[in-house]
């Protein structure tokens, strides 16, 4: 079966000073974005919120779930460990607000590759660019459940310990690793993708 959606959008988005996961991003808020990205995924599509829930609540559509992490400034296992609990059983395909541009093909690519590889129980895949690696990423049902063991504040890198197989997929999408933390992140991801003159 192919992963669920997860979108990981419970921050307070200090930095960039209003709520990331609906800024206005060329015409479409980066919560909009990622959940077309994964729309061919069995739903619904689950949202982690947080600092900004109430808004972020008001502006999902009807058939997504929003779950609020009230531990979310503790950090995002917290987060993800909701997540798991609300799809157990499921690989989950994990994607921050952060990394606002993600294609719908990185995202079939990525499931693509997941279902033909076997969906491990503890497995990860995530795709790598230019040797980089970068978001979402796909985790095995097994490996989601052990964020049980972790505490909130553990990072990602301690999930990626535990995985097994750890998998990478090479990919020419450079939006894999955006990372949209700033205000000086938001100009220039919103420039990349305005319409180039003569194309």
């Amino acid at each position: 079966m192919k992963p669920a959606l997860v979108v990981l959008a419970a921050g307070a988005s200090t930095r960039l000073g209003r709520c990331k996961a609906l800024v206005p991003l060329a015409g479409r808020t980066p919560l909009e974005r990622l959940l077309a990205a994964g729309c061919g995924l069995p739903g619904p599509a689950l949202v982690i919120s947080g600092a900004h829930h109430a808004r972020i609540l008001a502006a999902a559509p009807e058939q997504v779930e929003v779950l609020e992490n009230p531990n979310w400034r503790a950090g995002r296992s917290g987060g993800l460990a909701l997540a798991q609990a609300a799809r157990d059983g499921r690989d989950l395909l994990v994607a921050p607000v952060d990394c606002p541009r993600v294609p719908r093909a990185l995202v079939e690519a990525l499931v693509g590759e997941w279902l033909e590889r076997g969906a491990p129980a503890r497995g990860w895949l995530g795709p790598r660019h230019a040797g980089r690696h970068g978001h979402p990423i796909v985790l095995g049902r097994d490996l989601a459940r052990t964020l049980r063991q972790l505490p909130p504040a553990a990072s990602l890198r301690d999930l990626r310990g535990r995985a097994d197989p750890l998998w990478a997929l090479d990919t020419e999408f450079a939006e894999s690793l955006d990372d949209l933390d700033t205000a000086q992140d938001l100009a220039r991801i919103e420039a990349e993708l305005q319409p180039r003159p003569g194309s």
